[in-house]
């Protein structure tokens, strides 16, 4: 695209919808290499424990690609011999792009230095060497195994989501890089040591300096992005600000960064020089709050003029919305939340409630709503969807 200094706030929204994969049509059929596809240009899944509708990780692939076959997803990232991911720490707890894997070690040092952003876990690590050590080895013998497994370390306790101390040991080791996910079993992540999980090619490859593996950490980042500011750039793989800050500098005179303009962004933003720029976006999607176009919150807000918060940890009492509201993306637009649930057991997809935004008409919004929800429950193998009654009618349902 032409060198330019100022962005409108349109082309800005396109500009991340591309990034993210939105401007493009979903396939007929997606297939693995879709699955690939999605991961090669998001770099990495949130992975987190809530599932009242799907585990975070899937829903991405859903918002991008449609209705797909999860499986596809489990076998690039466990498979034993084609992998095409693994867990770590890039935004929260992840799967990651494998090859990036190198990229990720200087953090893996610090941690084991002691250094890092886990307080708690670092100060565990210091006081209980001896006992983390005797945790590692027992991995080495009988690994693959999930931290109730372990022959020490004692029950749960009400602190530390109710870890025990073999699993403190487990996450310090996995935050250390010294054990990694073997694969999950349900939920459960069962560690191993790397060199029996990872690739020994993906193992041989060369160590980049903390310096070199920020600038490029920086650079998918904005890549993944399209436009950004400096809080949305380190935030992607939750760099450090003052890493950050060092960096990004750099990544400008080196022509990776583009300092631009944008109406009601303070301070600098940034654009990927080789951002696309699509002349209009027609996406239909319902996205989780773990997807990345929605991640850094004050991003959300001045690209889209949609102030979201997740309300999991709001009292019922003071929601506004509801417990799990996800963002419907029509076209360039954020047009609604809507608060679901998969009721497995009866079969049902529940739809809570419908907040439209205020300057979007129900009526505007409601035929490609009920298309993506009928959609959603095919996906899920949810046989009905029970929406509020002010809506069944104009949802279709």
């Amino acid at each position: 695209m032409p060198s330019r200094t100022h962005i409108t706030l349109a082309q800005a929204r396109r500009i991340a919808l591309a990034a993210q994969g939105f401007h493009e049509g979903r396939p007929a059929a997606a297939t693995k290499r879709h699955v690939s596809r999605v991961l090669q240009r998001s770099h990495l899944l949130q992975i987190d424990s809530v599932n009242v509708l799907v585990r975070a990780h899937y829903m991405p692939l859903f918002s991008r690609l449609g209705s797909y076959d999860r499986g596809l997803l489990e076998k690039i990232a466990y498979h034993p011999k084609k992998r095409e991911a693994f867990e770590y720490w890039g935004h929260e707890a992840s799967l990651i792009r494998l090859d990036l894997q190198p990229l990720f070690r200087w953090r893996m040092e610090r941690a084991a230095r002691g250094d890092g952003t886990y307080g708690g876990l670092a100060r565990f690590g210091r006081e209980k060497r001896a006992f983390i050590e005797e945790v590692r080895r027992e991995i080495e013998t009988r690994g693959p195994i999930g931290a109730g497994e372990l022959s020490i370390g004692g029950k749960g306790q009400g602190s530390w989501w109710g870890w025990s101390d073999g699993k403190r040991a487990l996450e310090w080791l996995f935050w250390a890089g010294q054990v990694t996910t073997a694969t999950r079993r349900g939920f459960e992540r069962l560690y191993d040591l790397p060199e029996r999980v990872l690739p020994s090619d993906i193992l041989a490859m060369p160590t980049p300096s903390a310096e070199e593996a920020q600038r490029e950490l920086l650079r998918l980042s904005i890549r993944a992005l399209g436009i950004a500011s400096e809080r949305c750039l380190r935030d992607y793989f939750r760099l450090e600000p003052k890493d950050a800050k060092a960096r990004i500098p750099e990544l400008v005179e080196a022509g990776d960064l583009m300092p631009v303009t944008v109406k009601g962004w303070d301070g600098p933003v940034y654009l990927d020089p080789q951002a696309k720029v699509p002349r209009r976006v027609e996406a239909r999607a319902l996205v989780s709050p773990f997807d990345p176009i929605v991640w850094e919150r004050t991003r959300t807000e001045r690209l889209f003029d949609f102030r979201y918060r997740i309300e999991i940890y709001t009292p019922a009492e003071k929601r506004e919305f509801g417990y799990y509201c996800l963002p419907f993306v029509l076209g360039e637009r954020i047009v609604a939340r809507v608060d679901l649930k998969a009721d497995r057991a009866a079969g049902d997809l529940i739809v809570h409630s419908v907040h439209p935004e205020a300057s979007v008409a129900p009526e505007e919004i409601a035929p490609a709503l009920g298309d993506e929800l009928r959609l959603m429950a095919e996906w899920l193998n949810l046989g009905s969807i029970t929406a509020p009654k002010e809506w069944r009618k104009r949802l279709a349902v």
